[in-house]
């Protein structure tokens, strides 16, 4: 999360408080400044800090790419969310929602009561409930992969998709498709979703916040951490 030093054809000014995601092919971002082409970015809108800001991009662009870019997902249908209660699993689940989707939501039994409360009509605990008594849906949103995306493939119904972010599909659906994608950035979209936040339509999923110095710590946690982690450069 930056302020803009400079500024493109997007109609950023300088100074202004940015929100963006850097291209895939780069690193070096866990820096007090970076350089990010202009395209790559959106205005942060007031009411939203930096941290809100920052756990957005990724989760929320991956969310929203997968299903409506890649999943096609339209309302009326029915839409099985893994990793319901994580940093893009509640996106989706959020936004599924509002577009009128049937949500069903998977997760660990501890996932439980926060899937429920990002929107997921119903939930899936994967260690100790059945997957295939959901019965068939249009679309899956698979972040797992492994033996449950096999298993997800199963429940598609004709016509419907796996979209998956973890690589290419072991086990096709039976007369559907299924896409795998890596998120790219989108400045229009992205401004978008932070006017949603701001607005209250759509709640970050915010988990470790660590200062820089604990980047390395942060970002390799011993054990599992709910939400989305997030560095902070300066206090």
């Amino acid at each position: 999360m930056v302020t803009a030093l400079g500024y493109g054809t997007t109609g950023l000014s300088l100074g202004q408080r940015v929100v963006g995601l850097t291209d895939w092919y780069r690193d070096g971002t866990l820096a007090e400044y970076v350089a990010v082409e202009a395209r790559n970015l959106a205005p942060l809108p007031d009411g939203l800090d930096f941290t809100e800001g920052a756990s957005l991009p990724i989760s929320g662009l991956t969310a929203w790419q997968g299903l409506f870019l890649h999943g096609r997902l339209q309302a009326g249908e029915s839409v099985l969310v893994h990793g319901a209660a994580g940093a893009v699993g509640s996106m989706a689940t959020q936004l599924a929602r509002e577009t009128g989707a049937h949500v069903v939501g998977t997760g660990r039994a501890a996932d439980r009561a926060a899937a429920l409360e990002f929107g997921a009509q119903k939930f899936v605990d994967l260690a100790n409930d059945t997957l295939e008594d959901v019965g068939e849906v249009d679309l899956v949103f698979d972040v797992i992969g492994g033996d449950i995306g096999k298993r997800s493939a199963r429940l598609i119904r004709s016509g419907g998709r796996l979209v998956s972010v973890v690589g290419p599909a072991e086990v096709w659906p039976d007369g559907g498709v299924a896409i795998d994608f890596v998120v790219e950035s989108d400045s229009a979209r992205l401004w978008e979703l932070a006017r949603r936040v701001r607005d209250g339509r759509l709640r970050t999923n915010i988990g470790t916040v660590a200062p820089l110095e604990d980047a390395v710590a942060a970002l390799n946690p011993p054990v599992r951490r709910t939400g989305k982690t997030i560095i902070r450069v300066r206090p």
